[in-house]
């Protein structure tokens, strides 16, 4: 509605994106006009980055947020030529883990105080699901068995984080005892079951994906959960 502040997830997604072209333009131009240009607009995107993180610190979510100049280096660093340049989202692999009880697993990320599903970055040399057991098995000490994808999700989109990354989300079941969590303290500040009643807050991106996270775990038949495309793509979501 008119006068009401941009949302910190907006405006996130502004900011990368902005960055993103910016970068990516840096990366193919040999025309210094048109580097200077780009430039121009990395430190819009660092101003519009900055006043977001320092809301999101101001709330006492995340760390002080760095200064506009700091982040339009930190990415001006990142720049590579041609091909090498072009810049995507990252790639994270989560996973949606039930129990007898029909409670789901959750971790508190120690970064930002959110909680989650266990996730983490894909890393080289592991399939998908690879990755989703790993994490599982690092975060909580739980060990699961990879059964389907159920979700691929824009994380900038849903507020999961501040880089723009995709993820990829299985559902797995677990593989051995499940009473005992044991969060792993340099990622996770706690771990634990949680039934659809009693969720802990703040839960990113909830209101998307609990209700077909749990679906998974009931055993009813889900499709893949993604973003449907928007008209025009940077519309806002309707309340």
């Amino acid at each position: 509605m008119a006068g009401e502040p941009v949302p910190v997830r907006d405006l996130l997604r502004w900011s990368e994106t902005l960055a993103a072209l910016a970068r990516t333009g840096i990366g193919f131009t040999a025309s210094t006009f048109e580097r200077e240009r780009y430039e121009e607009i990395l430190a819009v995107a660092g101003e519009i980055s900055a006043e977001a993180q320092q809301r999101l610190a101001d709330g006492g979510h995340r760390p002080p947020a760095p200064a506009a100049a700091q982040l339009v280096q930190e990415w001006l660093a990142e720049v590579r030529p041609g091909v090498a340049g072009y810049v995507t989202p990252r790639l994270s692999v989560g996973a949606i883990v039930g129990n007898d009880a029909g409670e789901i697993l959750l971790v508190q990320r120690r970064d930002s105080g959110v909680w989650l599903y266990p996730t983490g970055w894909a890393d080289v040399g592991y399939s998908a699901a690879e990755v989703a057991a790993k994490e599982v098995a690092e975060e909580t000490g739980i060990d699961v068995e990879p059964v389907r994808l159920v979700m691929v999700l824009d994380g900038l989109r849903l507020g999961f984080s501040r880089a723009p990354l995709y993820s990829l989300v299985f559902h797995c079941q677990t593989t051995g005892p499940t009473a005992s969590v044991q969060p792993h303290l340099l990622e996770c500040s706690a771990a634990g079951w949680f039934d659809r009643e009693s969720l802990p807050v703040p839960l990113a991106g909830s209101e998307r994906w609990v209700t077909h996270a749990f679906d998974a775990i009931d055993g009813k038949p889900v499709d893949v959960l993604f973003d449907r495309p928007r008209t025009p793509a940077w519309r806002r979501p309707e309340p």
